[in-house]
């Protein structure tokens, strides 16, 4: 598979390691949280599998222009808009917690809204670009902080304060019935596969998804996973670690950089996994403008022959961003984004009954253009 593919992977289990969902598994850890994880691997290896596949049968092809092709207009218009109101909540769930995290932890004097404008403008002029140029920015971005990540999570694993007893603590409590929030919220790790509704315009050619491709994307997962929930566990407790509103961001206060110009782990973590969450909104957002250009044709808006129908989703964009972060709480957004991802569950795996049709369409329109 090509490279783009796995970013898109990736960066949807990655970003999350800050947002909400470690906070609904810590706060589930005595209930259920290890065997969910367990299960929402198994799960979520499967929906990637299925969506990639699917979508390798269709080089160059987006969801909604095979919706087009099989579908009724009456049905595939309004799928498509909800489409886009699920890509842009999830870009708003991030953007709204990292937002409460800059005030909280960088600058607690500056205006919300500000920070939340700030923000906004860095991500907001890339979704109106074309789908490969997202790609590259998306690869620019990875691979200026992603070694840096991943050596402070190397620095997490060697720390001293890193109690592996509390971890094992955490482990045994593998037994438990699965809990329902726990599931759903890394259930939704693994959705960074539906970016392909979109994105597959860019994989025009014959990709490979085999059993070494598979493999890979769980010990991504399990590595995923683990970090999120038994590292923050290892350096703050068991008992008491669901007050935590964000655990990893403890977590990473705790590590020190000794020989290093800046002693506090806290603050480059913070700076360095900005870009990640950037990199989410991005693909979030952009994917939510492409929706709906399709539902309702903004390129054909035009004045004195230049398109502005692509500009139109933009101010809404911002407007209700700005709304949703003044009156929301950080523990309303813990609990609607819990919500959200328990809708997840049933929407997407859902959604491989709509690729049976669309395969069976395709096939009968194939064999009766052959005839």
């Amino acid at each position: 598979m090509s490279r783009f593919y796995y970013y898109l992977i990736i960066i949807n289990m990655v970003a999350n390691i800050i947002a909400s969902v470690p906070a609904i598994l810590l706060h589930y850890h005595n209930d259920g949280a290890v065997i969910s994880m367990l299960l929402s691997i198994a799960a979520g290896v499967i929906l990637v599998t299925l969506y990639t596949k699917f979508f390798l049968k269709y080089p160059g092809k987006t969801l909604p222009e095979l919706l087009e092709k099989t579908t009724s207009k009456w049905f595939y218009l309004p799928f498509v808009f909800i489409l886009a109101v699920l890509w842009f909540v999830a870009g708003l769930i991030t953007l709204i917690t990292f937002t409460f995290l800059l005030i909280r932890y960088l600058s607690p004097e500056m205006p919300i809204i500000l920070i939340c404008l700030t923000l906004i403008f860095a991500v907001i002029f890339g979704c109106i670009l074309k789908t490969d140029r997202v790609l590259y920015t998306v690869e620019m971005i990875m691979i200026i902080t992603s070694p840096l990540i991943l050596f402070i999570f190397f620095k997490a694993y060697s720390s001293r304060s890193l109690n592996w007893d509390f971890v094992r603590e955490a482990a045994l409590y593998i037994n438990q019935v699965p809990n329902w929030h726990s599931f759903s919220a890394c259930f939704f790790l693994f959705l960074g596969a539906a970016n392909l509704f979109i994105f597959n315009r860019y994989f025009t050619d014959k990709q490979k998804f085999g059993f070494k491709q598979i493999m890979f994307i769980v010990l991504i997962s399990i590595g995923t996973l683990f970090t999120t929930y038994f590292i923050p566990i290892g350096f703050n407790g068991f008992e008491g670690i669901n007050e935590l509103v964000y655990p990893w961001i403890s977590t990473t206060d705790s590590i020190r950089m000794d020989y290093f110009i800046i002693e506090r782990v806290l603050f480059m973590f913070l700076l360095f996994y900005l870009g990640i969450a950037f990199l989410s909104i991005l693909i979030h957002w952009h994917a939510a403008v492409e929706f709906l250009k399709f539902t309702f044709n903004l390129e054909k808006i035009k004045y004195k022959d230049k398109v502005i129908g692509i500009f139109l989703p933009l101010p809404i964009f911002v407007g209700i961003s700005l709304y949703f972060v003044t009156v929301l709480t950080e523990y309303q957004l813990f609990q609607y984004s819990s919500y959200f991802y328990a809708g997840m569950v049933f929407i997407f795996p859902g959604i491989i009954l709509l690729f049976t049709y669309i395969n069976r369409r395709m096939k009968n329109d194939e064999s009766a253009t052959e005839n």
